[in-house]
């Protein structure tokens, strides 16, 4: 078994407000989770309205797939929301669980 394992951090330069950080999170990752059947949760930064740091997971019996999943999520987010500037995310597989 391969567990894949993102983190993924965004900038969020039109959040002002908790609020709105919490609206973009709570739909961009309903969104991933639905399109791609993976977990995701807000990880860090829970404090700053414009960044946003979330981490995506998958579990396969494949690492090449579940390093692709991780991958699709990231061009994902990138092609879908062009209001949020991807900073930077990490990928990791954790193999023989």
């Amino acid at each position: 078994m391969h567990v894949g394992v993102c983190r993924i951090m965004l900038h969020l330069p039109e959040s002002s407000s908790l609020k709105d950080k919490r609206q973009v999170a709570r739909s961009l990752s309903a969104r991933i989770r639905n399109k791609f059947n993976v977990a995701v949760a807000e990880v860090e930064d829970q404090e700053l309205w414009q960044r946003l740091t979330l981490a995506v997971c998958c579990v396969s019996t494949d690492s090449a797939h579940a390093n692709e999943m991780v991958s699709k999520v990231v061009a994902f987010i990138e092609e879908s929301r062009r209001d949020l500037e991807l900073l930077d995310f990490e990928t990791e597989i954790i193999s023989g669980v």
